[in-house]
């Protein structure tokens, strides 16, 4: 954490935070009659104006397709989606550009490892492990693969915290493993898994591993290269950015082994009816025309979110999250649903005798937008036994007034069931 972060009250951080909800013009409305309180951040961002005013300027003055042209707005497309890419390479810390493969999103991103890179040599018996916490998208690949080779998925529990312990993780590493896929940040509960002991215990036995840091990236500092992990997943719209375009930063030398997953223009050095020569990283994963906007959009929500400074997002969100819980906890009839000691901008939970779904549609009245539901994470709802939860997630546009009245709103809820 650096001086400007950690040298100043949280009172004082606070206030330099308030002021960049006015960055973000949506969050100017009504809804309802009520003005908006956002609170679904972690389902989808919203977005400040530079990183819309980027894309209008992409659109209105430089769109065209890249690497393809010798005419002026392919240079200017070209040049705006490249820098992206060292855009993101910097933000991450990954060695270099041909490291980082834009993708549609994080779902994408693990397709792409789980088709290029495990697939090709799984076998019948082989084994991926995951952890009861994941997204669906970091479950369904995997058995998918699983279904068509024989291989098995081993899932490492959570305790009743909802959280999960790295020992819980390693104790599934066989002589069969092949591949361990894990979130940062569990996105239905907010836990933070333990990263750094799962991969040091994985590389130890020569196991790759696999990040979903989809609800890691918006939060924290993410340092690829510390980390140490093979693959890391994240997308651009829970970072302030666009929609449909995300990121797969993976090692060099695993890169340059996988086989192309998608064909198509732009993957492509040389293409005969003999055969083909596939271009080169990164271009080999970036199977025709890209999000082109998407990209530009990503490189602008990058220089915002580092204008600001992770750090201090990071601590500004911890002290929301902590009054968030606080005030959830007021009422008796309200359970939070995990309580893991490490947690990110995610509070999770039920009220006695009324179903998520009308909870989040009542609060909804009052201009508060929470997720409902299972949110992706079926396996996690069913451990805990219940069909769902409304979800509360916060971003540094949050301040505690929003959470004043989510709890107020909680309050007529309650009062409407009891």
């Amino acid at each position: 954490m650096n001086a400007r972060a950690k040298d100043i009250s949280d009172q004082a951080l606070e206030a330099q935070m308030r002021e960049l909800r006015n960055d973000f013009p949506i969050l100017s409305q009504q809804v309802n009659g009520k003005p908006l309180v956002f609170l679904d951040s972690a389902a989808s961002s919203q977005r400040p104006q530079s990183v819309i005013d980027a894309v209008v300027d992409y659109e209105t003055q430089a769109h065209a397709n890249v690497h393809r042209g010798v005419h002026a707005l392919s240079h200017r497309a070209t040049e705006r989606y490249e820098g992206a890419r060292e855009k993101v390479r910097a933000f991450i810390n990954a060695a270099n550009t041909e490291e980082i493969i834009f993708t549609r999103g994080t779902t994408e991103s693990i397709n792409l490892v789980a088709n290029s890179f495990v697939a090709p040599g799984l076998q019948s018996g082989d084994e991926i492990v995951i952890t009861h916490l994941e997204h669906h998208a970091n479950i369904v690949p995997w058995q998918m693969l699983c279904e068509r080779t024989g291989a098995q998925l081993r899932v490492a529990p959570v305790n009743a915290d909802g959280a999960v312990e790295a020992d819980a993780v390693i104790e599934l590493f066989t002589a069969r493993t092949v591949m361990v896929a894990v979130s940062a940040v569990s996105n239905a509960l907010g836990t933070i898994l333990p990263l750094e002991a799962i991969i040091s215990a994985a590389h130890e036995r020569d196991l790759p591993v696999l990040v979903d840091g989809a609800q890691a990236v918006p939060h924290s500092d993410v340092d690829v290269q510390a980390l140490d992990a093979d693959f890391f997943a994240f997308s651009a719209h829970k970072m302030v950015g666009p929609t449909g375009v995300g990121v797969l930063y993976g090692k060099r030398a695993l890169l340059e082994a996988m086989p192309p997953w998608q064909g198509g223009g732009d993957m492509i050095a040389e293409v005969r009816f003999d055969g083909t020569t596939y271009n080169e990283l990164p271009y080999k994963f970036e199977a025709g025309t890209p999000n082109i906007s998407g990209v530009v959009g990503l490189g602008a929500a990058i220089d915002y979110l580092s204008s600001i400074g992770m750090d201090r997002i990071a601590r500004y969100e911890g002290i929301l999250l902590d009054y968030l819980q606080a005030r959830l906890d007021e009422f008796d009839d309200i359970r939070i649903v995990g309580r893991a000691p490490h947690k990110a901008a995610v509070a999770s939970f039920v009220m006695d005798d009324v179903h998520p779904h009308d909870l989040g549609t009542i609060v909804d009245h009052y201009g508060v937008a929470v997720r409902t539901g299972h949110h992706c994470a079926m396996p996690i709802m069913q451990f805990f036994d219940v069909p769902g939860t409304a979800r509360a997630s916060l971003a540094f546009y949050n301040h505690r007034e929003d959470i004043d009245v989510l709890v107020e709103a909680l309050a007529i809820v309650r009062k409407m069931f009891k």
